[in-house]
């Protein structure tokens, strides 16, 4: 076990635990992320869309601001969030800026069920991330790198978010280089001793004792998502292959002809993402539900253009 900052982290084998945390014990919160494993999350901008995603299976609704605002991308009104929580029963995740700890206090004043820290969202504090040992609800963090992701944990993560495209161009490469780098990484410890185990948590800058416990589960100690350009049955099912335990999905999806199917067609790739029979009859029909998605050429990377498949 190592201390750091007043946290003691003590090997188990199933997540990290701080055994001096009694009031926010951490143990807790990644406990209740676990509750989402298997699931799909769903960005929702109104009460309707909440509802639909419900009732079409997702394990959880995360509230964006309508897509006419512009600006300065900031936490959702809080009336939003009270009429989303007031609709749906399943968990709500909800927004706050990066390093904004005054919405993550107003967040978790609401009752939101989760927070996720979101570079979707401008930054407030380019130095610095929410202390989130500081607050009761579980943390969700986006990461492209394994130390990324661990320092995420350090500062009390619950869940991390490998995130991919951020422009929502309907283009997973990059999410599926993160999420192969960050499995790659976790594949390379399982062959090192203990001193090149502590030789590589200062290459990524990681704390040395998450990645020998990394390096123990063979998989990041916490809850892992998948984020950015996931539009398809068949990309949930590659990212679910890749070892991630569930997906983000994007606003975009209520744009088709039938939300309610694509939905539906979604959360049963989570479900049965090894199934290929499964796989078959959901993607089936499925040129014609995206019609309505808006991945015009203009907004989808061509391969071959010149930037690494990026």
């Amino acid at each position: 076990m190592a201390a750091e900052d007043g946290a003691v982290t003590i090997y188990n084998s199933s997540a990290i635990t701080d055994a001096n945390n009694k009031k926010n014990p951490y143990s807790i919160k990644v406990g209740l992320a676990q509750m989402l494993r298997g699931g799909t999350i769903v960005e929702v901008n109104t009460p309707e869309q909440a509802r639909l995603s419900e009732d079409a299976g997702a394990c959880s609704v995360i509230i964006s601001d309508p897509p006419l605002n512009r600006g300065i991308s900031r936490m959702s009104d809080p009336c939003l969030i009270k009429d989303i929580k007031r609709a749906v029963s399943i968990p709500v995740v909800a927004r706050s800026r990066i390093g904004h700890f005054v919405e993550a206090q107003i967040l978790e004043s609401i009752g939101v069920d989760y927070i996720d820290e979101s570079e979707y969202l401008a930054m407030a504090d380019e130095e610095h991330f929410i202390n989130k040992h500081n607050f009761q609800t579980p943390f969700i963090c986006g990461a492209q790198t394994l130390g990324d992701a661990l320092r995420r944990v350090r500062e009390g993560a619950a869940i991390i978010r490998i995130q991919g495209d951020l422009t929502g161009s309907g283009n997973v490469a990059m999410t599926v280089k993160n999420v192969r780098s960050v499995m790659g990484q976790i594949r390379l410890l399982n062959n090192m001793d203990d001193d090149e185990v502590f030789a590589f948590s200062k290459t990524i800058q990681a704390p040395y004792d998450l990645v020998a416990q990394s390096k123990q589960m063979g998989r990041l100690p916490v809850v892992l998502f998948a984020s950015g350009g996931i539009v398809t049955p068949a990309d949930v099912a590659l990212m679910m292959q890749l070892g991630c335990d569930g997906v983000f999905i994007g606003s975009d999806v209520f744009n088709c002809s039938d939300p309610y199917k694509r939905v539906i067609d979604i959360v049963q790739a989570v479900r049965n993402y090894n199934d290929p029979h499964v796989l078959v009859e959901v993607s089936s029909g499925l040129s014609d539900l995206m019609a309505g998605l808006g991945f015009g050429e203009d907004r989808i990377e061509q391969f071959g253009s010149g930037h690494g498949g990026v």
